[in-house]
């Protein structure tokens, strides 16, 4: 088990060695760290105390009496911001609270106008322990987000997202030949223009929630995923399709609308700027295969007669993660994640802190022996 506080223990010497590039840029992080828990106001004192390769401006901070950071040309200020976001997610990745007891099927607290639960949460068990899965079952909308259905999301994340027997999250849904129809036009209509601003506000937040999930997540696509369906899928970290079946895109611009639960961002990141300005400005549709052929969707398969294979094939990528080290696959996430944010040299940073961190860990040593005695390892997540 590694505390958050654990961060604070890389020296000074070992970002050298981890990042000599960067060294004397990140001098100050080792203080920074210790500080980072006093609140924001320690965080830029601390900033300020840090050596730089370019100057430093003397400006005014009201939150701390120290010298403030101003622009440097040596690119350090980058760096600390990019650190000081990724140490963040770390603090997130690494929580390790006392665990839970097995999730059992169920919904969540909050209903819709039917009574039924149009999130269910279920936690496998045998050799799938460690997967859970997220059906979205709302039938008589198409699993559109509506105010109920990002609510129960929401809530089912949050408590996720602290258990650390989840390993892998999967998003599927519960009605056969539709993952989401995207937001609910509906009940949108019926919104002021500041409640309609509000909402796509929270579906925003909800998205982030689910791109900041600190396991794997997995979108299975067995149907229909348009407009905010496909951000959601957008926002997992893998996503798989049917072939035939599956047709999703960034429709709004055919409804006088634009992305805006983080399709305009998170699309050009995954296709590039191009592809996905032509995507967005004509609202094409896509086939699964179509999909994979782009490189939106990591696998493509063939439907079943059950409409689940997309399903089928996302369990399977999930127990390929599944014994592999959780600690380990974390942080992974966390480097690649901050690192796509900054240039490649804070990103090589950011992966040698992050590595650091996966030093004195059990399931590192016991990888090697694993090796060494030339057995499959058992990792616990410690």
């Amino acid at each position: 088990m590694i505390p958050a506080l654990r961060i604070k223990t890389l020296t000074l010497k070992e970002v050298g060695i981890l990042a000599p590039n960067h060294a004397a840029e990140l001098g100050g992080l080792r203080l920074a760290r210790v500080q980072v828990s006093k609140g924001q106001a320690a965080w830029k004192t601390t900033l300020g105390c840090a050596p730089l390769g370019g100057a430093v401006a003397k400006t005014r901070d009201t939150a701390a009496s120290s010298p403030r950071r101003g622009r440097s040309s040596g690119g350090a200020l980058g760096t600390f911001s990019a650190c000081a976001q990724m140490l963040r997610a770390l603090t997130s990745a690494l929580r390790l609270p006392g665990p839970w007891g097995p999730l059992r099927t169920r919904g969540c607290a909050s209903h819709g106008a039917t009574g039924d639960p149009e999130i269910q949460v279920r936690a496998l068990t045998g050799r799938d322990q460690g997967i859970t899965e997220i059906l979205m079952n709302r039938p008589s909308a198409r699993n559109a987000l509506g105010n109920v259905l990002v609510s129960q999301l929401l809530e089912a994340l949050a408590q996720l997202r602290e258990d650390q027997q989840v390993r892998v999250l999967l998003f599927r849904s519960g009605v056969k030949g539709v993952f989401c129809a995207g937001a609910d036009l509906k009940e949108r209509e019926q919104m002021s223009e500041a409640e309609v601003g509000i909402f796509v506000q929270r579906l925003r937040g909800l998205m982030n929630e689910i791109a900041a999930f600190p396991a794997p997540t997995i979108a299975a696509m067995d149907g229909f995923a348009l407009g905010g369906g496909l951000e959601l899928a957008l926002a997992c970290d893998l996503r798989v399709a049917a072939a035939s079946s599956a047709v999703m895109g960034l429709i709004e611009t055919t409804r006088g609308l634009l992305p805006g639960a983080g399709g305009t961002q998170r699309l050009p990141r995954c296709l590039g700027v191009a592809l996905a300005k032509e995507l967005i400005f004509t609202g094409r549709r896509l086939s699964g295969a179509q999909a994979q052929a782009l490189g939106l969707v990591n696998h493509a398969v063939s439907q079943n007669e059950e409409g689940n294979a997309a399903y089928h094939r996302a369990l399977e990528l999930a127990q390929e993660i599944l014994p592999q080290a959780p600690i380990a696959v974390r942080l992974g996430k966390v480097a690649i994640d901050r690192g796509m944010e900054v240039d490649i040299a804070s990103g090589m940073a950011i992966e040698g802190i992050c590595y650091a961190q996966n030093i004195p860990t059990q399931d590192r040593l016991e990888g090697m022996a694993a090796f060494r005695e030339k057995r499959p390892p058992r990792f616990v997540g410690k």
